[in-house]
């Protein structure tokens, strides 16, 4: 069987945490995900495509409108300016009455456009609704996550916080790990996926911190590892993938978030630093300007892990 050559082939882009994987035999576009993409592109970007289109539109009417003589009327002739203004005027159905179709040939270009700006109208409006509404969540994952001992048993864990003021009710969180690849001895190639089990998977409420927990015990996948071996893993395929979900409490709508952390990302011995304090006058404060930060576990001298 001949080999083709990746160079023609047609692949795209997906990345998965840190990792570019080429997608081939699948297009990167399709028409049927217009609205999808759409929904997904920058508001940069997609300002950038309608205000494109509608230049477009409005330049190629106005050009239309000039190959007609006399078809608008107070209208300098040969001017692409007073065509292209009219253009504008008749698409937003403004109706200045300063210029106006003469003729038969240009009433039905309005026709036209008019037609074409009520559909356009109705789409770009709909899609900022959509875009506008579209339920989003802003959790904050620790940059780091760490193993140490917990109440006597090696745990991992790592915090999320709620960065909105207000709560995210029935949140449920999951860690899955998945493993490297396998070959079963029928020759199957498989990557592992594991569930974690985790002290609290769900909360009732996510209104400030939560440090999330799995006790390695030998029933854990990482049972076997160790801060010796720690380093001669296959920091290339194992990751631990973080997912929540729960309910806005302000919309009313499920949202949900994800996180990936990679071995470099893990460390041994620290613990997280307390972000919750009282003061002297008996107020609460949470800091998250130490929400990043961890420290050995015999010590309490911050280290500071920095910004993702």
């Amino acid at each position: 069987m001949k080999l083709i050559r990746e160079k023609k082939r047609k692949y795209r882009i997906q990345k998965v945490g840190s990792v570019d994987f080429k997608i081939l035999g699948i297009p990167g576009f399709h028409w049927s995900d217009f609205y999808h993409w759409l929904m997904k592109i920058s508001w940069l970007q997609l300002w950038s495509i309608i205000i494109s289109i509608y230049l477009v539109i409005n330049t190629l009417f106005a050009f239309a409108y000039l190959n007609i003589n006399d078809g608008i009327a107070n209208a300098k002739a040969g001017s692409f300016i007073d065509t292209f203004s009219f253009s504008v005027q008749t698409m937003a159905t403004i109706g200045y009455g300063a210029m106006y179709p003469t003729n038969i040939y240009t009433h039905i270009l309005v026709t036209i456009e008019v037609f074409i700006g009520l559909i356009g109208m109705a789409m770009i409006t709909g899609l900022m609704f959509a875009r506008f509404s579209l339920p989003t969540a802003r959790v904050l994952f620790s940059n780091v996550a760490v193993i140490a001992p917990y109440n006597g048993v090696p745990t991992l864990m790592f915090r999320i916080a709620n960065q909105r003021q207000n709560w995210i009710v029935e949140t449920q969180v999951r860690v899955t790990l998945l493993l490297g690849e396998v070959i079963s001895p029928e020759g199957h190639s498989l990557r592992r996926l594991c569930d974690l089990e985790l002290v609290r998977s769900e909360t009732p409420m996510l209104a400030l911190t939560w440090l999330v927990m799995h006790q390695i015990d030998e029933n854990s996948p990482l049972y076997n590892w160790s801060e010796a071996n720690f380093h001669q893993l296959d920091y290339q395929e194992i990751r631990f993938f973080v997912t929540l979900t729960g309910l806005d409490e302000t919309v009313s709508q499920t949202i949900h978030s994800r996180h990936i952390y990679t071995l470099d990302k893990i460390l041994w011995n620290m613990r997280f630093v307390d972000v919750m304090f009282t003061s002297a006058e008996g107020q609460r404060y949470v800091d998250y300007r130490h929400f990043h930060d961890v420290l050995p576990m015999q010590t309490s001298q911050p280290f500071r892990t920095g910004e993702n």
